[in-house]
């Protein structure tokens, strides 16, 4: 913790972060509900001055190791959300998924969070799995809603390199209706999407920030931070980065990176594009699809209300 503290105070410098303007706070990654709340102390009373007084502040949990003792811990720090990584409430695909959970150990960790009083809870759901049909996707909807839930992000399984998964691909199933189908199920039970995975009646300012493209700290091994036009890479290796925090590369993005970048996130969440960061071409391109329906203009800005076509979009906008 003493490197994550070092480069904390080194990137609040950096960004030139005032008092009481942090409006969020993220813990993620791994596996923080591994890690005794105690040793996070130090980093909350480095943040309390910066943070503003109704920020939100999250964390990510497993629900094996979220214990009571763990989540009462967390609550007494400050956090007022918490992100259960439960993905699924089915024992055969949470075995599969190598989850060392229960569905039991999820609920029960979720009920004891809100009887603690964290007021937002949010669970993560996957689908697309080798096997995933309506029926057990809609009994893991069904049981998400019986709790007390006011956020899920719903996740098609991706495969990446250097996991368990990476040798056996074909354990992800392609099947474009499964996503239609989650989605409308989460949403005629009252959560509406703001973002292609992310349904709810509370919207994370978190993920917001991320989609509006402001400036976010990211402190920690692998972690991956964002100021102005640069992207900010510490180091990956753990043991490498607690030798030297201060090692950060950074990735300069060009001014059509940035624009892509916002367009995409932009069409793909209820952010929407601004008109004024957008080229004459692009403003013709962007009326069309709204002449065919494909997308609302507003005064200054476009939305778009159907997030599963926000790629094809965006790649006609930039032409």
């Amino acid at each position: 913790m003493q490197a994550l503290k070092e480069q904390l105070v080194f990137e609040l410098k950096r960004f030139k972060t005032p008092l009481n303007s942090v409006e969020s706070l993220f813990i993620g990654g791994g596996t923080p509900s591994t890690i005794d709340p105690i040793l996070y102390l130090p980093l909350f009373e480095l943040l309390k001055p910066y943070l503003q007084k109704n920020a939100e502040i999250t964390t990510e949990a497993n629900p094996n190791s979220a214990s009571k003792s763990w989540l009462k811990g967390m609550k007494n720090l400050g956090i007022n959300r918490i992100s259960f990584g439960v993905q699924s409430f089915n024992a055969g695909k949470l075995k599969a998924l190598n989850r060392a959970h229960t569905s039991q150990q999820a609920e029960e960790a979720i009920l004891y969070a809100q009887k603690l009083g964290i007021k937002h809870l949010s669970l993560d759901l996957i689908y697309n799995y080798q096997g995933d049909n309506k029926k057990i996707l809609l009994k893991d909807i069904e049981q998400a809603f019986n709790l007390p839930i006011d956020h899920i992000s719903a996740y098609e399984l991706t495969i990446e390199d250097g996991t368990k998964f990476a040798n056996t691909p074909s354990i992800k199933q392609n099947n474009d209706e499964l996503a239609f189908f989650v989605s409308e199920e989460i949403e005629k039970r009252g959560f509406k999407a703001y973002e292609i995975s992310n349904f709810g009646t509370h919207q994370s300012k978190h993920n917001q920030g991320y989609w509006q493209g402001k400036d976010y700290i990211g402190a920690g091994a692998g972690a991956v931070g964002f100021l102005e036009n640069k992207r900010l890479y510490p180091l990956t290796n753990i043991d490498q980065y607690i030798k030297n925090p201060f090692q950060i590369t950074e990735e300069i993005l060009n001014p059509y990176q940035l624009l892509t970048e916002k367009i995409f996130l932009g069409l793909r969440s209820n952010i929407g594009i601004k008109k004024s960061i957008l080229s004459s071409e692009m403003l013709q391109r962007a009326e069309y699809l709204c002449k065919e329906g494909k997308l609302l203009s507003h005064h200054t800005f476009y939305i778009n209300e159907n997030f599963f076509l926000a790629d094809e979009l965006s790649l006609f906008i930039l032409g």
